[in-house]
This record gives structure tokens, C-alpha cells and sequence, in this order.
């Protein structure tokens, strides 16, 4: 199952930083250019999610069964 995130990407004087909505805690990449900030902020999202589990989603969808 793979989980689809909305990221937010701000320009600035010396770059570009991007971040998730629908995590908690805080997830941030940074880059020079548009592209690097968004590999930086995928590969933040799978450490987060890798680090604290499943209960860093803002929801949890539950199964019917």
C-alpha cells in the first residue's frame, strides 16, 4: 500500500523547502533547486515513517472487516 502526501514546496532567496501535510511531528527538506527539495523531503517522510511507525499519520484509516 503505498500512502500519497500533499507537499507543500516554498521558494526562497537561497532555495527551496518542502514539507508534508498529514504527519505529525516535523518533516522538512531543503534543496537549491525545486527538484533536490522534493527527493530531500521524500526521503525525510520514509525515515520518519520507518523511525516512529504508523502512528505518525494524523489518521489511521481502519478496516471494515
Amino acid at each position: 500500500m503505498t500512502k500519497q502526501f500533499k507537499i507543500i514546496v516554498e521558494k526562497h532567496s537561497d532555495g527551496y523547502v518542502a514539507y508534508p501535510l498529514g504527519l505529525k511531528g516535523i518533516v522538512v527538506g531543503e534543496g537549491g533547486t525545486y527538484e533536490a527539495a522534493i527527493a530531500d523531503v521524500k526521503s525525510a517522510i520514509a525515515f520518519h515513517i520507518e523511525t516512529f511507525g504508523a502512528e505518525v499519520f494524523d489518521y489511521i484509516v481502519k478496516e471494515n472487516r
